[in-house]
């Protein structure tokens, strides 16, 4: 008796086109594992906002110690497990790296403490505000200094999202300061890390190995004053101080490893998760005001994101 097979389903072990191959598949398996760590990074970097809710109380600058010192723990031992510790040695050896990690050591750490005074002094969607302007702002750094070229849809965003800047200053009666060295202030760590030639773990691992006589000497000072609030308010306390190593370092990984494995356009649509989630969280759950004037400002900046982000998109389609 005869079977028609017309229509009917592959045999095992047959090829059903170009999707089914090996090599697609494993693709497909690394973009969603790409997917996953830069969701988990940029929902990590979003939600942190409670971490630093929960130490709110702790002095900026403290909060700052630890977390510079307890990096410097957790990358210590990440990297030692791993056999790099070579590469760390290296890059202080290498006169260019080490000056350039020297500055982004400056950068990196200016932009930490603002963020943590911001969010302990009510001031998240101010902070999120900056984050959502950093994209625009590495375009127009990038033309500046790296001598890329801007395409007038790219001006026209750029004009737009300064526009709603401006809208904002006139607005509130003063310059949006916090918005604007957070998002300044990793446009030019990331300008720099760029062409410091190490990777994002090493890099870091060295960032924080300069900053921690820094750190330690202000934590040992805050002790000798009776001002250190580490080993005074109990163990919950000191436990989440303890994970700032972990609370820095670890996005940083789960992004490395997306960046290995997306494109670069749907890295740049993932990153409007924090700043959404900052947002979010200091209006929904920490009642910061959110009025007209915010509304007018944040409509610019979106538009101008959505408008670069397609374009983008667009490009590297094609």
């Amino acid at each position: 008796m005869s079977t028609s097979v017309s229509g009917s389903a592959p045999l095992p072990g047959s090829s059903s086109g170009p999707e089914s191959t090996p090599q697609a598949i494993a693709a497909g398996r690394e973009q969603r594992a790409g997917i996953a760590y830069g969701l988990a990074a940029y929902l990590w970097w979003g939600f942190c906002v409670v971490y630093f809710k929960a130490v709110a109380h702790v002095p900026a600058f403290e909060v700052l110690g630890h977390r510079i010192v307890w990096s410097v723990v957790f990358l210590g031992l990440l990297l030692g497990l791993r056999g790099r510790l070579p590469e760390v040695r290296a890059a202080f050896r290498h006169r260019r790296t080490l000056l350039t990690l020297m500055v982004t050591a400056c950068l990196v750490s200016t932009n930490w403490v603002v963020f943590i005074w911001s969010v302990a002094n009510d001031h998240v969607v101010e902070a999120s505000l900056g984050y959502f302007i950093n994209p625009l702002v590495n375009v127009l750094l990038g033309f500046m200094f790296l001598k890329e070229r801007l395409r007038p849809v790219q001006w026209f965003s750029v004009a737009l999202a300064a526009a709603g800047v401006v809208f904002l200053t006139l607005s509130i009666g003063h310059v949006p300061v916090i918005a604007l060295t957070l998002a300044f202030s990793f446009g030019f760590y990331g300008l720099l890390r760029k062409v410091a030639g190490a990777g994002p773990t090493v890099g870091l691992a060295v960032e924080t190995l300069l900053l921690l006589p820094l750190a330690l000497g202000y934590l040992v000072f805050t002790h000798t004053q009776g001002e250190l609030v580490f080993m005074r308010d109990g163990w919950p306390i000191n436990g989440l101080l303890m994970l700032g190593g972990v609370i820095t370092a670890l996005p940083l990984l789960w992004f490395a490893n997306a960046a290995k494995r997306l494109p670069l356009a749907t890295i740049g649509f993932l990153q409007y998760l924090a700043p959404s989630l900052q947002l979010m969280l200091g209006v929904l759950v920490y009642g910061e005001a959110f009025g007209r004037d915010h509304q007018v400002a944040f409509a610019c900046i979106w538009t101008a994101l959505i408008i670069y982000s397609f374009s983008a998109a667009r490009r590297a389609r094609t």
